[in-house]
């Protein structure tokens, strides 16, 4: 077998990168010095792991990590795979020649636990059991795992791999699992904890999985003027990396076969540098000739229409249903020819006249070859064409259907209603023991009490006794009647409070988002996460208790213990944030005296004026303390009913 070798940098240095002949030693060789030593040499026996990027990642890489015997931490080795044919086939060659490798090193290694010998007479063909289960979980469709609730809860690299990218999440899931009671296991919580998140894991995975698409590549790759020195003229410059030119290549066969036939002897540096310079390049693109190219014998011998030749669309080798079939519709014609003369923009041209309808055609052909097509899938059944005329038909030209239906005709309705028409309302039966003739009287005795201003009109002051020249606070000891300065004031504040908390509700206080009620922004944070933390296990709670199951019946008991510790937490935060607040009085009052001991004034300070403390965290998680103490009472009844003391052990 042939060792395998790749054109790879290092350290922004081109190299080679192969093996020894007796495949123990991976070796990097630089371009500079051929035939010399190698820069890199690892032994196969100390490669810990090996990464590669993945086949949608533009870029080809291959880290190794070398561990060398008494080395503390492995070492390293990034190498970039830059062939301009194929790099990515020359990495997974190495790749996959350096695993087998290694693991031939770690089967002869003594230190190496292996698994029992299997028996002759047995069919395990001596691979093990956790072998024979990857094997079973890779062979699965990625299409179908991600749709896999049990194989989305147990992929483990999923899940922290979601945790990494969200950290409200993460934080969340350490806090729980901090918080948890001792007597539940990680991989119960675990399993709860993810068992409520599957949608989530299951958009990461499909977010992980989605592959950046083929896009034409010709057409951003051009020479550009630029000028660094205003003294020296313009330079014509082309910027392009490796990856592009692979895909220049495989997007374009005329290319490809261009290359292969002439480098060498051409260099590759002439060769790309000729090709963004040469006609055909323009042409390639959809761009017109204007004659002031410069000539090329290398590439002005080719015609760019082979390009659209060489590739045969899958599209045209399938099969064209007819409703879309425009070279059917033109066979149907059977050939008639009249009527008006068809737009000049829909008559047929040739394709020197118009170059860039037929460049985009193909390579808008090739783009959507290179794509994963759903109608390739055999899994999904093919559409009839009945199906695509019925949605295709007006609907709205056809006449009434009858409507078949069973009509149910109902005599004498009010009887259906009766008891609650002679129900009468607590109102009514108010007004009903009233006498009209005291009633009337009365109202008149209170128009004749009103008070008249000397110009007329009603002077509603005097007729509801205000006073406003009057200081006196006597009032409070009388009964409270409408229009009394304290009815006023009563009415006032509830008017300025409601006004405030519609405010509030509608735009918010200024520091409602980082400190609301006066917590600190710290202390806010730590009610986010307690409250987040709490709802998990609150949700856990309830889908185990609704769901029936004895066989969770301890685990029920587990989150009711877990309940009971979300309200201490909820205390402990809250008496955290009373010392806060304690904290920031007591400096209050010291910058007082510091005011008072320097200017001899006294200044009025109100300890309320501090906000937070016990009562805000309480405000905040009040309704978290209900659903807890809902949820614990419903267990304790439920307990109860059974005869059954609490416990977890």
């Amino acid at each position: 077998m042939a060792i395998p070798t790749g054109a790879a940098s290092y350290k922004k240095k081109d190299g080679v990168l192969t093996l020894t002949p007796d495949q123990k030693t991976v070796t990097w060789t630089p371009n500079t010095a051929p035939g010399g030593p190698p820069s890199v040499s690892l032994p196969i026996s100390d490669i810990t792991n090996l990464q590669q990027t993945p086949d949608s990642a533009a870029k080809v890489m291959l880290k190794i990590f070398h561990k060398p015997a008494g080395a503390p931490e492995p070492a390293t080795y990034l190498f970039h795979f830059n062939s301009p044919s194929d790099p990515r086939a020359e990495a997974n060659v190495i790749r996959d020649l350096l695993s087998k490798r290694m693991l031939e090193a770690k089967n002869n290694d003594p230190s190496v636990p292996r698994p029992g010998a299997v028996p002759p007479g047995s069919s395990g063909g001596g691979v093990s059991g956790s072998m024979a289960f990857a094997n079973a979980v890779n062979s699965k469709l990625a299409r179908e795992r991600l749709f896999d609730d049990e194989a989305l809860k147990n992929d483990i690299a999923l899940q922290q791999s979601l945790l990494r990218a969200d950290r409200n999440l993460s934080q969340m899931y350490m806090e729980g699992r901090r918080m948890k009671p001792e007597t539940m296991s990680d991989t119960t919580f675990n399993a709860q904890f993810w068992s409520a998140r599957v949608n989530l894991l299951r958009a990461h995975a499909i977010e992980n999985n989605q592959k950046k698409g083929p896009y034409n590549v010709l057409a951003q790759v051009k020479p550009t003027m630029e000028n660094a020195d205003p003294s020296k003229p313009n330079e014509l410059k082309i910027k392009f990396s490796v990856e592009q030119i692979q895909m220049i290549l495989n997007q374009h066969p005329l290319v490809k076969r261009i290359y292969n036939e002439n480098v060498p002897p051409v260099k590759q540096n002439d060769f790309w540098e000729r090709f963004f310079l040469s006609k055909l390049s323009k042409q390639l693109r959809g761009e017109r000739i204007t004659e002031l190219e410069k000539p090329d014998a290398l590439f002005d011998k080719y015609d760019e229409y082979d390009d659209i030749k060489d590739f045969k669309s899958k599209l045209l080798s399938k099969h064209v249903p007819h409703i879309i079939d425009v070279e059917g519709n033109e066979e149907n014609q059977g050939g008639q020819k009249g009527g008006n003369r068809k737009d000049v923009e829909m008559r047929p041209r040739g394709r020197k006249e118009v170059p860039i309808i037929q460049t985009l055609n193909s390579i808008s052909e090739k783009l959507l070859a290179s794509t994963t097509s759903r109608d390739n899938d055999p899994s999904i059944p093919v559409e009839n064409e009945n199906d695509t005329y019925r949605e295709l038909a007006l609907r709205d030209l056809r006449g009434d259907v009858e409507e078949s239906r069973i009509i149910l005709n109902i005599k004498e309705q009010n009887n259906f209603f009766s008891s609650e028409a002679g129900a009468i309302s607590e109102t009514a039966a108010v007004y009903e023991k009233q006498k009209p003739s005291k009633v009337v009287k009365g109202v008149q005795g209170d128009l004749k009490g009103l008070k008249q201003y000397s110009a007329g009109g009603v002077d509603l002051h005097a007729s509801l006794g205000i006073n406003d020249d009057s200081e006196s606070d006597g009032e409070g000891q009388r009964p409270a009647h409408v229009g009394s300065r304290a009815s006023r004031k009563a009415a006032q504040k509830q008017i300025t409070d409601s006004m405030a908390q519609r405010r509030a509700q509608l735009f918010g206080h200024d520091s409602d988002e980082t400190s609301p009620m006066g917590l600190t922004p710290d202390l806010t944070q730590t009610c986010n996460l307690t409250h987040a933390t709490t709802i998990e296990f609150v949700k856990q709670f309830w889908s185990a208790f609704l769901s029936g199951d004895p066989d969770r019946a301890l685990e029920l008991g587990y989150l009711a213990e877990a309940l009971k510790r979300s309200k201490d937490r909820i205390n402990a935060v809250a008496e955290e944030a009373e010392k806060v607040r304690e904290q920031h009085i007591k400096k209050r009052k010291e910058e007082i005296y510091q005011i008072y001991e320097r200017t001899k004034k006294k200044i009025k300070f109100n300890s309320k004026s501090i906000r937070g403390g016990r009562e805000a965290v309480l405000t905040l998680m009040g309704p978290t303390i209900e659903s807890l103490d809902k949820a614990i009472a419903e267990y304790q009844k439920a307990l109860a009913a059974e005869g059954i003391q609490a416990s977890t052990e």
